[in-house]
This record gives C-alpha cells, sequence and structure tokens, in this order.
C-alpha cells in the first residue's frame, strides 16, 4: 500500500513495506502538509477619520485555500464560491466607499485590531 494526495500519481509500493505506526505517522504527515488553509472575509465599515470606536466589522464568509483553488461560503446567503484568485473575494465583498473586504487568516492565538485597518498585503489580502 502506498500513501499519495489526491490527484497525484501512484506510487510505487514501499520497500521494506511499512509498520502500521510508520503508515500512520507518514498519513498524518500527508495530512498536515496537504491541508488547506482557513480563512475569514471580513467586511468593515471604517469612515475616513473615524475613530477606532466609530467602526465596525463582520465576518462575510469563511473560507478554504487550497494549492490551485479557493473555496468560499457566504454567512448570510450560504453561497458558495470557487475562485482562483483571494483577490477576487476581496473585490466581490467590498462595496460602496467606506464598505472594505479583506482575508484574514485563521491562526490560533492570533489577534489584531479590527480598527484602523489591520496590516494587509496586496488587494486587502492579509498575509
Amino acid at each position: 500500500m502506498s500513501v499519495e494526495a489526491a490527484g497525484s500519481t501512484s506510487p510505487a509500493p514501499f520497500d521494506p513495506p511499512l509498520t502500521h505506526a510508520e503508515f500512520i505517522a507518514l498519513t498524518e504527515e500527508l495530512v498536515a502538509v496537504t491541508a488547506p488553509r482557513l480563512f475569514a472575509v471580513v467586511q468593515s465599515h471604517e469612515p475616513e477619520g473615524a475613530a477606532p470606536e466609530e467602526c465596525d466589522a463582520r465576518v462575510a464568509a469563511w473560507g478554504m485555500a487550497f494549492e490551485e483553488v479557493s473555496e468560499v461560503v457566504s454567512v448570510d446567503s450560504g453561497c458558495r464560491l470557487s475562485v482562483r484568485s483571494l483577490e477576487r473575494v476581496v473585490r466581490m465583498f467590498g462595496g460602496g466607499a467606506d464598505i472594505s473586504a479583506r482575508v484574514v487568516w485563521v491562526s490560533p492565538g492570533a489577534s489584531s485590531e479590527a480598527c484602523p485597518k489591520a496590516s494587509s498585503g496586496q488587494d486587502g489580502v492579509a498575509a
């Protein structure tokens, strides 16, 4: 038996064969290296020059980023999207002069201020 990621070609069986414990460890490693990254799409209402207490934000969608595509589910409508570019998601959920959207990567234990804008990468996609 061999272990492989979905869509990959089948490698030759292990020689010598793996023990059950080695197989479990290998599959756990496979899952760890191929797991999608979880993110939220956050919409912010941040009027120019507003004090932090005048800002508001909400999670508009959740997503999983895979190597070549991201899957996104809207919180309100249940709308589901498959996109190759997170910049497209940011544009879709942004709107109006004071409403912006950004991708916030889920990192256990991490936090950032909702207002003023958290540091972000290109096109509102947080690094």
